[in-house]
């Protein structure tokens, strides 16, 4: 399903679909496509690598820093991050097939699965929790301390402006130094 859809908005021909699943030995082998040779089966790992390379390869090139034009460049690069695209799409479309046919083999081992990625969540979603309440109760102390602080300042007598003007007054000029 996925080939298909890579064809159709890359604006390249679909690609043939994976290898039928559960042939035993063959892991992540691909049916040979247009542009890999028949002799040499490769995997989908080797090909998400090599394209995962080429795209830093790309970027690394002596011919771009010499001057080449930017419109170049770009398609370039577009192509490597595009093939790495396509073949990651392949990739998981795989590991669908393979989940797909274990929920048909063993139904109880997804189950299973399932159960311990909710547990996993429930944990994180507790350490979060836990992290909050304590963030909470370090500024819920901050704010009874803001208070104490404005009450004690409130029950400290006010001091008229008349007063301190009247000991300004009172305070010596600074001598002057010649």
């Amino acid at each position: 399903m996925a080939a298909p859809l890579a064809g159709m908005f890359s604006g390249q021909p679909p690609r043939p679909p994976l290898a039928p699943p559960g042939l035993p030995g063959q892991g992540l082998l691909l049916w040979a496509t247009p542009d890999t040779p028949r002799s040499s089966p490769s995997t989908l790992e080797d090909e998400l690598e090599s394209s995962f390379e080429a795209c830093f390869a790309s970027h690394q090139r002596n011919d771009y820093v010499n001057g080449t034009d930017q419109e170049e460049i770009r398609t370039d690069v577009d192509k490597c991050i595009q093939k790495f695209l396509d073949i990651a799409r392949k990739t998981e479309y795989f590991f669908l097939q393979k989940r797909l046919q274990l929920s048909i083999q063993k139904p109880e081992q997804v189950i299973k699965e399932d159960i311990s990625e909710l547990r996993n969540e429930l944990q994180r979603k507790d350490a979060l929790v836990q992290k909050h309440l304590t963030k909470l109760q370090h500024w819920h102390q901050v704010l009874e301390d803001v208070s104490v602080q404005h009450k004690k300042l409130a029950d400290i007598p006010q001091v008229s402006s008349a007063y301190l003007s009247q000991a300004a007054a009172n305070v010596p000029a600074p001598v002057k130094q010649t």
